[in-house]
């Protein structure tokens, strides 16, 4: 209804864009249904239409927009959501936007009018006499607001403005128990905002100065599971039939009935976090320890520990993924097609979890202990920060084990070490700018405009220098043996983009010369070409001539081209589910990230090494064309993930092989790739490979550097190359004879030791006790003559260590009656570990550790002897 609406209304419907930004290191997620058009708003890109529609998928889980601790415990907020919007670019503004607003609202959706309340910003005499005059709402219905809940900004930078919202009276029975609950002072379920109509005006740098937009804009926001509540009549989005039927489904998981008060919480959280990692994983966001990898482990974690409350002990999450399809497979088609893929990331991150879990309560439990005996009643802020941090505990968690111990939280403290991980991870956001920050490059940009690419059909260009920054400023000249930023009209040279690595050239003007050791993409389209003037002197307007550096040109255009080939052979060996996830192309080699959930086995990795090689034989034709998004889609051609494409596109076809969308260089035909090796493959996340590969004359370098390892192989072990293989087998051989014969030798000393040390062992309260330095090359010769003095100590106790390599190994262990007396072998070996400058502990019958001061053995020994006897209580 909403699309439909605004697409009467000459509006374009856009497709929601991936929830992973394009090239904008201030979000980590798209939050609103504004971010695909922020360019737009700020002037540095055109698109064919001025009015635009969409239901757009969020995320609001990480930055400034963080709705994660407040999931489940309202109504309303969601981690994972759609955003209704409509769009200006410049064409229609507050008059417009309002009078649709009122007419879809009031004549579509059939909501009373008397319902409804419109806010507005503080001094926005215009909105106030648009609603007044031209819609007609009751001045009392009118309520000017401040920034906080009146002037809306999609980051700390980036376009803003004063907005106008409205909300509608649910009635009575939603009443919270404040004593002042009136529109405008009150943020409950019965006063609810359920639309946003955002005036963009401005544009906030960095310093928080607002600068006037090119074209006053429209931005709107409508949450849809708002409206559906509204609509369908319900007190709760959980309520909707967006949401519901997979909370039926954990009802039948855990055996438990949802209630949609308190008891309610653990169903809510569960139900809107499946649906988050669902589309974050389709997107291809992958669990990980960092950026958005680790806001989704954070997600999914907190669902995990829920399902715990629930009494549901086993992964489960996973299973929920085909309810999330059933539901919104239709709207979204992309998560139907990755549903096996999503639901195999979610069940092996919850099967880690299972595992860390256990572990972190572990650590939390020595957390409390040692608070208790330091005679404290708080439990540290930032140890339960590292909890939630390390080991996915939410602070509610800390505090429900604080609590079963009698003890609280240091909230502030906790919050303290939060704000520093996200200041740490702004300004990581940030530092992702060449030089000068991403304001200083946009208003160049708008200064300049776009440089002129001319590098597809040649490598040197005549061109003019448009501007020269030095540092972080703009000035006219530049002279010998400064390092400089040149901005030329146009350039052949390609800028970093889509994982190819620039160009590197020089650009000369006359007797000048500039080396150009890197080319950048700053604010959409700009090309910066970064390098030292080594020669003469540069100045603004100087015609210039710009040369690419061809052989490396070409050299990267091989790897480039190769990992489209590589891309097919992947999908063609090991299934449809490999997707790229990330590429890296240089002039020496190319990475290749790709979504898959084990090692290449040998066979695989041959198969996919000829599966390329092959098509270098065949001599495909490498075509390009430009088209439209829609048309190359439907020819087949593949989108990579974290590439924003505008309506026309570039597509890159190899024969009938490989057809991608790509803006980057390549070959004229496969067979100029030369020959293809693949030279590397590990795990960097769950679910994510990378592989790394060589083409070209990089590709017979690699070659000749592998067999002059066999020759110098060979040459040591006086066999010819071809022998090398059966000769190491012998020496293999000898070595595990030897190691026999060793280990032989050390059980029979181990046996001698043993003997001796038992006479060493003094009784303590009727049990033996043992404490002793010995010789042990490692830690399992240390536990075998742990396990024959246990075998011939009667009741008894024994704690053994053994420096090697610099480093203390310990080992106690406990007879079986010995426990039952309270001697409890882990909780002896943590104490020597300690202090031996170690850590460690385990079972009560048998424990082991190590140290790094090899100096303290008998100390620890001693630390050790005393820990039993008051274990034995003497």
């Amino acid at each position: 209804m909403f699309l439909d609406y605004f697409a009467q209304n000459g509006h374009t419907a856009v497709a929601s864009s991936s929830l992973v930004p394009h090239d904008d290191p201030t979000l980590l997620f798209t939050n609103a249904g504004m971010n695909q058009f922020k360019d737009v708003f700020l002037g540095f890109e055109k698109r064919p239409y001025v009015r635009a529609t969409t239901a757009q998928k969020c995320v609001r889980a990480g930055g400034k927009h963080n709705d994660l601790d407040t999931v489940g415990r309202t109504a309303r907020h969601h981690t994972f959501f759609e955003m209704l919007g409509n769009f200006s670019f410049g064409d229609y503004f507050k008059n417009d936007a309002i009078c649709f607003a009122w007419e879809l609202l009031t004549d579509v959706f059939k909501l009373p009018k008397e319902k409804l309340y419109a806010t507005i910003y503080l001094d926005d005499e215009e909105a106030f006499t648009i609603w007044r005059d031209e819609i007609g709402v009751p001045v009392e219905r009118i309520l000017r607001l401040g920034e906080k809940d009146n002037f809306w900004s999609m980051g700390d930078t980036g376009p803003c403005g004063p907005c106008s919202e409205i909300l509608i009276d649910r009635g009575e029975h939603l009443r919270c128990d404040a004593e002042e609950c009136a529109i405008g002072k009150c943020d409950c379920d019965r006063w609810l905002e359920i639309w946003n109509l955002v005036f963009m005006q401005y544009n906030r740098d960095e310093t928080g100065t607002m600068t006037p937009l090119p074209k006053p804009s429209i931005d709107t926001g409508m949450g849809l599971e708002r409206i559906t509540s509204v609509l369908q009549n319900v007190g709760s989005n959980y309520d909707t039939d967006l949401i519901r039927p997979m909370i039926a489904f954990v009802e039948e998981l855990s055996g438990q009935a949802y209630h949609r008060d308190d008891r309610g919480f653990p169903f809510r959280v569960i139900a809107d976090h499946v649906r988050s990692c669902t589309f974050l994983i389709t997107d291809g966001v992958l669990p990980g320890n960092e950026g958005r990898g680790y806001v989704l482990r954070r997600i999914l974690r907190r669902a995990v520990r829920f399902g715990k409350v629930l009494g549901i002990d086993r992964p489960f999450m996973y299973t929920i993924v085909p309810v999330v399809v059933q539901l919104m497979g239709d709207a979204y088609p992309e998560i139907r097609e990755k549903n096996d893929f999503v639901q195999k990331v979610i069940k092996i991150e919850e099967e880690r979890f299972h595992e860390t879990l256990h572990e972190g309560m572990r650590i939390a439990s020595e957390m409390v202990n040692k608070v208790k005996a330091e005679g404290s009643t708080v439990l540290p802020g930032r140890q339960a920060f590292a909890l939630y941090d390390t080991y996915g505990f939410p602070l509610d968690l800390a505090e429900d084990i604080a609590e079963e111990n009698d003890l609280t939280v240091d909230k502030e403290g906790f919050q303290a070490a939060m704000n520093e991980q996200r200041e740490r991870a702004r300004a990581a956001r940030q530092d992702t700018v060449y030089g000068a920050g991403m304001e200083f490059w946009s208003e160049l940009y708008s200064q300049q405009g776009a440089t002129r690419f001319s590098g597809y059909q040649a490598l040197e260009a005549t061109s003019t220098v448009q501007a020269i920054v030095r540092g972080t400023e703009v000035v006219t000249e530049a002279q010998a043996g400064e390092e400089v930023q040149i901005v030329l009209n146009e350039t052949p040279f390609y800028a970093e983009s889509g994982g190819q690595t620039g160009d590197q050239g020089i650009i000369t003007a006359g007797d000048t010369v500039v080396r150009i050791v890197d080319t950048k993409k700053m604010a959409g389209a700009l090309h910066v070409h970064i390098g030292i003037i080594e020669k003469g002197t540069l100045q603004t307007g100087d015609a210039v001539t710009a040369q690419v550096n061809g052989a490396r040109r070409e050299a990267i255009a091989r790897h480039h081209s190769a990992t489209h080939l590589l891309h097919k052979a992947l999908k063609e060996t090991l299934g449809e589910h490999v997707n790229q996830a990330g590429s890296l192309v240089e002039e020496n080699r190319l990475r290749f990230d790709f979504a898959h959930f084990s090692p290449l086995t040998r066979e695989e990795w041959q198969a996919v090494e000829d599966r390329v090689n092959a098509q270098l034989l065949a001599d495909l034709p490498v075509n390009t064309e430009e088209t439209s998004l829609e048309q190359a889609r439907a020819a087949g051609a593949t989108a990579l993930f974290g590439e924003k494409y505008g309506d026309q596109v570039r597509v890159v076809s190899m024969g009938e092989y490989s057809m991608e969308l790509c803006g980057g260089t390549h070959v004229g035909h496969t067979s100029q790739i030369g020959l293809f090796k693949l030279v590397a493959e590990g795990g960097i996340g769950a679910g994510l490979r990378r592989l790394e590969a060589v083409t070209g004359s990089a590709a017979l370098a690699y070659m000749n550097s592998q067999e002059e390892t066999v020759r110098t192989l060979a040459e040591k072990l006086k066999v010819p190359m071809n022998d090398v293989n059966r000769r190491v087998d012998a020496l293999q051989q000898v070595l595990r004879d030897k190691d026999r014969e060793i280990e032989q030798l050390l059980t029979r000393l181990a046996r001698y030791q043993v003997d001796d040390l038992l006479a060493t062992g003094e009784t303590v309260a009727g049990v033996t006790v043992l404490a002793a330095q010995v010789q042990a090359p490692d830690m399992d010769a240390l536990r075998q003559m742990a396990d024959l003095l246990k075998a011939k100590i009667g009741t008894g106790v024994l704690i053994l260590a053994a420096v090697v390599d610099n480093k203390v190994n310990l080992v106690a262990a406990a007879t079986a009656d010995a426990v039952r007396q309270g001697v409890h072998a882990g909780n002896i070996v943590k104490e020597a570990a300690r202090v031996a400058g170690g850590g460690g502990g385990g079972r009560p019958d048998m424990a082991q550790a190590g140290g790094k001061q090899p100096e303290k053995v008998m100390d620890a020994l001693a630390a050790a002897k005393q820990v039993i006897k008051n274990q034995l209580g003497a």
